[in-house]
C-alpha cells in the first residue's frame, strides 16, 4: 500500500539522509556527552584521593593535573553543543521540516479525486504538520538521547569495572532489565500512542468540518447535536490519552523503586569495600556519581520514552495517510498531449465506482472536434461522471478514452488537464486576492488580461465595489463572496485558460436570469472552435447546442439537437415540459 518509502523507519532514514554533517555533530556529541559522564567523576575521584594520601602543603602541585583536565572536559563539552547548536538546531533541523513538507505535499497533491473525497481536509493538513514537527523530534531522541545514553551506560559499566567488577555487574543487570522491560513493553506503549494519535486526528478533521459547515449549524439551530455528535470522539480521544499515560505511570513506577534498590546495593559494597581496603574515599564519589547519573539519564529516558511513543504514533498515522498509494498516476514513457482538433471518443468504455454495479458499461460515443454538445438527466445519471473520466479525475475500469486519437491513460496528467478548461457548479476559490485567483487559469497572464477576463464574465461589476478591488482577499474557499460572485471568478479563469476543450458544470446556475444571459453571451464567442460540453438542469440554456446527449443510470438514451428531440417525444420532451420555472425536477 504505501510504495514510497516501504515503511516509516524507511521513510524516515529517506529524510535525513542528505544531512550527512549534522549527524556526524549528533554522533560526534554523543561520543563527548557518553565520555564525559564517567570521566568527569573518575576526574573527581582523582581529585579526592589526592587530597586523601597528599600533605597539605603538596596538594596545589598534585591538583594541577585533574582540576585542569576537569576544565577541559567542561570546555570541550561547552564546544561540542555549541557545533551541535550549530549544524542540527540552526543548519538540519529547519531545512528537513522543509524537505519533509514539501515531499509530503508533492505526493498528496498528486492524490486522486477519490483519495481527497474520503479524507477530511482539516485532517490531512494536521498529519502533514506531524510529520514536519515530529519527525525531527524522533531523530534527536534516537541520537541525542537512546544512542548517547546507550553509549554512556556502556562507558560507565566499563569505568565501575575498574573500581569492581561488583559495581558493573549491578549496573549491568539493572540497565539490562530495564531496557528488556523497556522493549517488551513498547509494543503496547506504540499500540495505545496509535490509537490515541489516530483519534485525535479524526476529532481535529471533524472540529474542522463543523467549522467550516457553521452557518448550516447556525440555521438549523444544531449546535447541541454538533457537541453531541463531537463529545464521543472527543471522550474516546481523551480516554485512549489517559490510558497511554497509565501504562507510562506503571512503567515509572517499577522504574523508580528500581533505583532505591541498586543505590543501596551500592552503598552496602562501598562501605563493606571500604572496610575491607579494597574501596577508596575517592570511588564513594566515582560509583556514587556515576550510578546518580545514569539513575537520573535513564528515568528522564523513561519519560523520553513515552513521549517518543506517542510522537512514532503520530508520525506512523501520518505517514500511512499521506503516503497511501496513488491510484491515478501517469503511465510508463506517458506523453504530452497534443490536442489540434479536440476530437473526443469513448472505446467500449465500462466504468464503476468501487465494487459498484457498472454505471458505464461499454459505452461507446464520438464527439466531433469543436462541436458544442449539452448534457442531461436526471441527477445520479452519469453526466458529472462522465466529464471526470474525461479528465481523468478516474480511471476506466474497461474500454479507453481518446482525444484526438490519443489514449487519456497514456499521457500525462497535466498536458490533459491542461488542455481542458472547466467551470464546476460550485467553484472554489483559495484564499487569496481576486487577481491571484483569476491568474490561476494561466500564471503568466498580463494584469490587463485578468482583467479583461474579469470583465468577460461580468465579475468587475462587483470587483469595482470592492474597498480593494482586485487586491481584495476572498476567504477560505471564497467564502467571503456570494455563489454568483464565485460563479462569475470561475468563469474568468477559463475564459483566461482559453483551453481547446470546455467543460461548464452547471456554470451559471447561480447567477441571476439578467446576468446568466449576460455572460452566456460572452461565453459563446469563448466556445468557438473548442469541443464545449455543457451540463445543464436548465434546458433552456442549451437551446443553441449542436447535440444533446440525455443519460439515464449511465446509459445515453437519446441523442440529437433540442429540436430532434422534441419530435422525438420521449426521455428529453419529458423532461422538457415538466420544468418548472426552467429547472429540471429532481
Amino acid at each position: 500500500m504505501f510504495k514510497k518509502f516501504g515503511n516509516v523507519p524507511r521513510y524516515i532514514f529517506e529524510m535525513v539522509r542528505p544531512f550527512r554533517s549534522a549527524l556526524l555533530s549528533m554522533f560526534f556529541v554523543a561520543f563527548v556527552w557518553a565520555i564525559d559522564l564517567s570521566v568527569r567523576p573518575y576526574v573527581l575521584k582523582m581529585m579526592i584521593d589526592r587530597i586523601g594520601e597528599m600533605p597539605r602543603e603538596e596538594i596545589m602541585g598534585a591538583l594541577t593535573f585533574p582540576a585542569l583536565l576537569f576544565i577541559i572536559l567542561s570546555f570541550t563539552l561547552s564546544t561540542s553543543f555549541r557545533l551541535y547548536d550549530y549544524f542540527v538546531q540552526y543548519k538540519m533541523i529547519p531545512s528537513l521540516r522543509k524537505k519533509i513538507a514539501v515531499n509530503a505535499m508533492s505526493h498528496l497533491l498528486q492524490q486522486s479525486h477519490h483519495y481527497f473525497q474520503n479524507q477530511f481536509s482539516g485532517s490531512l493538513g494536521n498529519k502533514v504538520s506531524d510529520l514536519l514537527m515530529n519527525i525531527p523530534e524522533i531523530i534527536q531522541s534516537i541520537l541525542d538521547r537512546f544512542f548517547s545514553h546507550f553509549l554512556a551506560l556502556t562507558i560507565a559499566i566499563v569505568t565501575l569495572f575498574m573500581v569492581s567488577p561488583y559495581f558493573a555487574l549491578i549496573l549491568f543487570l539493572w540497565a539490562g532489565l530495564f531496557t528488556l522491560g523497556a522493549y517488551l513493553y513498547a509494543p503496547h506503549l506504540t499500540k495505545l500512542a496509535d490509537l490515541w494519535s489516530n483519534l485525535g486526528s479524526q476529532t481535529t478533521g471533524k472540529i474542522v468540518d463543523v467549522l467550516s459547515n457553521i452557518l448550516a449549524v447556525r440555521l438549523f439551530a444544531r449546535p447541541r447535536q454538533e457537541m453531541n455528535y463531537l463529545e464521543k470522539l472527543i471522550t474516546d480521544t481523551s480516554e485512549a490519552e489517559a490510558a497511554l499515560q497509565w501504562s507510562n505511570m506503571k512503567m515509572w513506577f517499577i522504574y523508580g523503586y528500581s533505583f532505591a534498590v541498586v543505590l543501596g546495593l551500592n552503598l552496602f559494597l562501598l562501605i563493606k569495600g571500604y572496610q575491607e581496603g579494597w574501596v577508596s574515599i575517592g570511588d564513594f564519589a566515582l560509583v556514587l556519581g556515576i550510578n546518580s547519573a545514569v539513575i537520573e539519564f535513564l528515568w528522564q529516558l523513561a519519560r523520553e520514552f513515552s513521549q517518543f511513543t506517542k510522537q512514532y504514533g503520530r508520525v506512523t498515522q501520518a505517514y500511512r495517510t499521506v503516503y497511501e498509494s496513488i491510484d491515478i498516476t501517469n503511465s510508463p514513457g506517458a506523453q504530452d498531449l497534443e490536442v489540434a482538433s479536440g476530437e473526443i471518443i469513448f472505446d467500449q468504455v465500462t466504468f464503476s465506482y468501487s465494487n459498484a454495479e457498472p454505471l458505464f458499461n461499454n459505452k461507446s460515443i464520438r464527439i466531433a472536434p469543436g462541436q458544442k454538445v449539452g448534457l442531461v438527466g436526471y441527477s445520479g445519471s452519469g453526466k458529472t461522471t462522465f466529464v471526470n473520466l474525461i479528465l481523468r479525475l478516474f480511471d476506466v475500469t474497461g474500454g479507453k478514452i481518446m482525444i484526438d486519437g490519443q489514449d487519456i491513460s497514456k499521457v500525462t496528467l497535466d498536458s490533459l488537464r491542461s488542455a481542458i478548461a472547466l467551470i464546476p457548479q460550485d467553484p472554489s476559490l483559495f484564499h487569496r486576492s481576486l487577481m491571484d485567483n483569476i491568474r490561476y487559469g494561466r500564471l503568466d497572464a498580463q494584469d490587463r488580461e485578468v482583467v479583461e477576463a474579469a470583465r468577460m464574465a461580468h465579475a468587475d461589476e462587483f470587483i469595482a465595489d470592492l474597498e480593494l478591488q482586485y487586491q481584495a482577499m476572498v476567504g477560505e474557499r471564497g467564502v467571503k463572496l456570494s455563489g454568483g460572485q464565485r460563479q462569475r471568478i470561475a468563469i474568468a479563469r477559463a475564459i483566461l485558460k482559453n483551453a481547446p476543450i470546455l467543460i461548464l458544470d452547471e456554470a451559471t446556475s447561480q447567477l441571476d436570469s439578467i446576468t446568466e444571459g449576460d455572460i452566456q453571451d460572452s461565453l459563446w464567442p469563448l466556445m468557438q472552435g473548442k469541443t464545449t460540453l455543457v451540463i445543464a438542469h436548465r434546458l433552456s440554456t442549451l437551446l443553441n447546442m449542436d447535440r444533446i446527449l440525455v443519460f439515464t443510470h449511465g446509459v445515453i438514451v437519446e441523442d440529437g439537437t433540442h429540436a430532434e428531440l422534441l419530435e422525438k417525444d420521449g426521455q428529453y420532451k419529458a423532461l422538457w415540459d415538466a420544468q418548472v420555472g426552467g429547472f429540471l425536477p429532481e
